[in-house]
């Protein structure tokens, strides 16, 4: 007779308490997981709440160093970057993306003269700093591909000269990682990485975002250059293809959404795979706890160990503060 079957098997016997359920969890979750997304916007001591985003700030750079101290302080290891431009610097051909003085680039500077050792991830991407709001340069109602990718690859040195350890293009124009390896390496920024957002989907999870960039289209959509999200194997082609090209990480974006998708890259890539646990998704848990419809800590840890179940190396969450916290209680 098989044992494997009740009464013999007690699956129970392994949930009895709480130090045997410590023992035998399959994921854990550390703040080394996590990637701290952060806004930052020309002036000083400002620091402007993102209403879509309950406890998420836009920051001056003075007032961002302070934030970074504390996000320092609770070991997490990395920021990823964005630059809130103002509109008179927009225009079709992100002239403002390359200035040397520019927002983005002064930020990374001044983080790293302060933090040597924080991994400073930067957006690398159009739409902050274009007219259009779209993330490549538009010709005819067009977002040409080629043209962009050039664009972005130029960025992505910019940023290195400026001190980044990645650059982290959130575009979705095609062969803009191999463009960019090359640039980088050409530069001598041999040692700055890449994390390629892979598989960014169209999704309607980024409206609290575009509400703190101030960089939703300014006509259409990005269904040309974002992905479709019923499809799944094109996301494993688009990681595998961002590998080959140079990619050092790969991400899946969004996340709670697409946990499949991560799952089916992790099994396909030889790189680490992040994740971004998208505005939406913090907002939607923001807002229904603020009604009392479910407990914030409870729902934000669940949602972080989904991804690490899924197979994410590295999730760049808004919640990164409160989870390394929680994780440190």
């Amino acid at each position: 007779m098989s044992h494997s079957q009740f009464p013999y098997s007690r699956p129970r016997r392994l949930r009895a308490s709480e130090n045997i359920r410590r023992m035998v969890s399959e994921h854990s979750l550390s703040a080394n997981d996590f990637i701290a997304p952060l806004f930052v916007m020309e002036g000083e001591k400002g620091k402007e709440e993102i209403t879509s985003m309950p406890g998420q700030f836009r920051f001056t750079l003075d007032l961002l160093l302070k934030e970074i101290d504390e996000i320092q302080s609770l070991g997490i290891p990395s920021v990823l970057l964005f630059a809130k431009v103002p509109d008179d610097k927009k225009d079709n051909k992100g002239t403002e993306a390359l200035n040397p003085d520019g927002l983005m680039q002064v930020a990374v500077r001044a983080i790293k003269k302060e933090f040597p050792d924080l991994v400073v991830m930067t957006d690398v991407a159009m739409d902050p700093y274009s007219s259009y709001g779209h993330d490549g340069i538009v010709e005819d109602g067009q977002i040409l591909n080629d043209e962009s990718a050039e664009l972005l690859a130029k960025m992505a040195v910019s940023h290195a000269e400026a001190g980044a350890d990645f650059a982290a293009p959130s575009d979705m124009m095609d062969g803009r990682i191999m463009l960019m390896r090359e640039a980088l390496d050409e530069m001598g920024y041999h040692n700055t990485g890449i994390m390629a957002y892979s598989a960014k989907y169209a999704s309607s999870y980024y409206g609290p975002f575009r509400d703190a960039l101030d960089s939703a289209p300014g006509f259409g959509d990005k269904k040309t250059y974002q992905m479709d999200p019923s499809n799944v194997t094109e996301a494993v082609k688009e990681a595998i293809s961002d590998e080959q090209e140079g990619a050092d990480i790969v991400m899946v974006k969004p996340g709670l959404p697409y946990l499949d998708v991560v799952r089916a890259v992790k099994e396909s890539v030889h790189v680490p795979v992040s994740v971004y646990n998208v505005s939406g998704e913090y907002a939607m848990i923001k807002a229904a706890a603020e009604k009392g419809w479910l407990n914030e800590e409870q729902a934000m840890m669940e949602a972080l160990i989904a991804f690490k179940r899924a197979g994410a190396d590295l999730i760049a969450t808004y919640f990164a503060k409160d989870a390394a916290r929680f994780l440190r209680s």
